[in-house]
């Protein structure tokens, strides 16, 4: 686990919410040992907590929930869901939720805005499906955007697999299972450095994405998250531990000055990465979608941040594939922006692929 110093300003669990069957499994078992002075809390299903779900009017509570708060609970419905950026395949996941705060995130849009970490504790069953699933796919043939060789699974779309290992083995189990799986490896993005990580051993079949912004603007939106430099300057060092490592610039964020900052950031990514790091160094460009319901229950937690996310004079409505109504950049400025800051990545990094910018 994580050193006290890194993960308690983060992490300290007071209370737990479980389903009634988390102890018959290993995992379940496993965690409500280590937090045994956690205050335990029976729910009948793990996305059935009124007093944490659909809450948001709850803002006094949205980091103390973060911070102290733990839902354990069984993955049900096991599917991968076919993708086509980062991965090919988005892989049911062992938690979701999040113990960090970031402004801009979707993810307690989905969990009802008030969204501490879910763990599942039938982890053995997950990577059962995922070891059968990848069984079926065969060896990947061709070459493509995503991979030149294997078969890529997202671990860590709900959440930061970071900070989830510092709860419990699920990560690393995974991490494990992929080192071993002929055809395929696994990739999430982070925002949090976890150097008990550095000990897994993933053998290059781990694709970490450190996410990168520049430092002025995450100290205001990515609340509760590794400092930027920090994030940098471990990536030559996991690189070593035997991970790839990619960056992610997500999301990117307009305002005046906004490509300076960027061009400062990638003079400190030229400075401390070595040359084989760059060289299979690759990135996604995700500029900012934001959500009118979120910016509501910002406005009464980090109104700040709203300046620069909630920006209607330069926005449109975008429909997500579920339906929501979420805001992007109008189209005619978004090209312009995209353009701008891929024409400064040729100029700056032009060793690091760009596997796709929107």
């Amino acid at each position: 686990m994580l050193h006290e110093k890194t993960i308690d300003h983060l992490l300290t669990i007071h209370e737990i919410y479980h389903e009634p069957n988390v102890r018959e499994y290993a995992r379940g078992h496993e965690i409500l040992e280590r937090y045994q002075d956690a205050k335990l809390i029976e729910v009948v299903s793990h996305n059935q907590i009124p007093e944490l779900f659909g809450f948001e009017g709850s803002v006094e509570d949205w980091l103390w929930n973060k911070k102290n708060v733990l839902i354990l609970g069984t993955k049900k419905a096991l599917s991968a869901r076919p993708n086509t950026r980062s991965s090919h395949w988005v892989a049911p996941s062992q938690s979701n939720g999040c113990t960090m705060s970031c402004s801009y995130c979707y993810v307690p849009r989905r969990k009802g805005y008030a969204n501490p970490i879910t763990t599942f504790v039938n982890i053995e069953q997950i990577m059962g499906y995922l070891s059968r699933h990848a069984g079926r796919q065969g060896k990947k043939l061709l070459p493509d955007a995503i991979d030149p060789e294997y078969w890529v699974y997202e671990i860590g779309e709900n959440g930061d697999c970071s900070a989830d290992a510092a709860i419990c083995n699920n990560v690393k189990d995974l991490i494990g299972l992929f080192r071993d799986l002929p055809n395929a490896k696994l990739t999430f993005a982070t925002k949090f450095v976890n150097r008990d990580m550095l000990s897994y051993e993933p053998q290059r079949k781990t694709r970490i994405r450190f996410s990168l912004m520049p430092h002025a603007m995450s100290k205001l939106v990515d609340v509760r998250t590794t400092p930027i430099s920090d994030r940098i300057a471990v990536i030559n060092e996991f690189y070593e531990a035997g991970y790839e490592v990619n960056v992610s610039f997500a999301p990117v964020i307009y305002y005046e000055g906004w490509l300076d900052d960027w061009r400062k950031l990638f003079s400190e990514m030229n400075e401390v990465l070595n040359d084989e790091v760059k060289q299979q160094l690759a990135t996604e460009i995700i500029f900012l979608t934001h959500n009118e319901p979120l910016h509501n229950v910002n406005m009464l937690w980090h109104p700040k941040a709203e300046e620069v996310l909630w920006r209607p004079d330069i926005q449109q409505v975008k429909y997500s594939q579920t339906g929501q109504r979420n805001v992007r950049y109008k189209n005619n400025l978004k090209r312009e922006l995209v353009d701008e800051l891929i024409n400064l990545c040729t100029q700056m990094i032009p060793h690091c692929q760009i596997r796709y910018a929107f």
